[in-house]
């Protein structure tokens, strides 16, 4: 067999959240010669924005992203200003570890609500309030559209098509995450991935990261049943060309969520099926 080249990946601490700390992912991602890791906000409260850079800095990973920012939809003004506020500081906390973007998941219906448009225009002010910071920090924002079952609780903006609307409509230091979980079904997503590489200009691209898992037939719980790379349906060499095709230049980040399987195995082992399969699979 072939030896695996793993200087295209990356891995999101969601793969290994239930079993490692963000010290642990970081010493275990490099033991096994990852060259990149995704870090999400909670692992890095653990452990400290200072200390997380230094142990980020001392394996000498890329870190590919910060999880997350967004969440943008609130029920009245002080949530609203809660949003950004705490948006700015997830920027701050990207610049300080390094991150290559900052992740939104621009959130749901506020509660109460049942007005998914007002929602929408709650996600496009808040991410151009936040934005001048963002610019200013030259901290890249990128967009993840989220598959539609997260439309009221998690993410109104569920397509490429809505997130290169926005990011048409706000210019620059906006961009994309595409992640294969959320957008493979999309009858659009071929013309949108190509749409998000014509837009690049002046050496900024629109697609910023790339997340890849697979989607399991059966899915037995639909935030927390994603599929390793290979076990589901997801054409993922497929939308890698797509993507590759659009100028994304970037490393390839496994993000699963597995409640059942993955979170409940040794780390390691999932580390190295990790590698195994986006030799194999992608």
């Amino acid at each position: 067999m072939a030896m695996a080249d793993l200087s295209q990946l990356s891995i999101n601490q969601a793969t290994t959240r239930a079993q490692w700390t963000l010290r642990e992912a970081a010493e275990g991602y490099a033991r096994a010669g990852v060259p990149g890791i995704a870090v999400w906000r909670d692992k890095l409260a653990e452990c400290g924005v200072g200390e997380a850079a230094r142990i980020l800095a001392g394996e000498g990973l890329t870190v590919t992203g910060l999880c997350r920012g967004g969440m943008f939809p609130a029920a009245d003004p002080t949530g609203l200003r809660a949003a950004i506020d705490d948006n700015r500081h997830a920027v701050d906390e990207a610049v300080a570890i390094g991150a290559q973007c900052l992740v939104l998941v621009v959130g749901g219906l506020p509660a109460g609500s049942k007005d998914i448009a007002a929602a929408r225009e709650m996600v496009r002010d808040g991410i151009g309030e936040l934005l001048p910071h963002a610019r200013a920090a030259v901290m890249p924002l990128a967009i993840e559209p989220l598959h539609p079952m997260y439309a009221a609780d998690r993410a109104c903006v569920n397509t490429l098509a809505q997130a290169n609307d926005l990011c048409d409509a706000l210019g620059e230091g906006l961009g994309i995450a595409v992640d294969v979980y959320h957008v493979w079904w999309d009858p659009d997503l071929e013309r949108e991935i190509r749409r998000a590489g014509d837009a690049a200009r002046d050496g900024h691209k629109r697609i910023l990261a790339f997340h890849i898992c697979d989607w399991l037939v059966p899915t037995t719980d639909l935030l927390l049943d994603r599929g390793m790379m290979g076990d589901g349906v997801i054409d993922l060499p497929k939308i890698r060309r797509w993507v590759e095709a659009a100028g994304y230049e970037g490393l390839h980040e496994v993000e699963i969520f597995s409640a059942e399987n993955w979170w409940k195995r040794d780390p390691d082992e999932v580390v190295r099926v990790c590698i195994e399969r986006h030799h194999s699979c992608c």
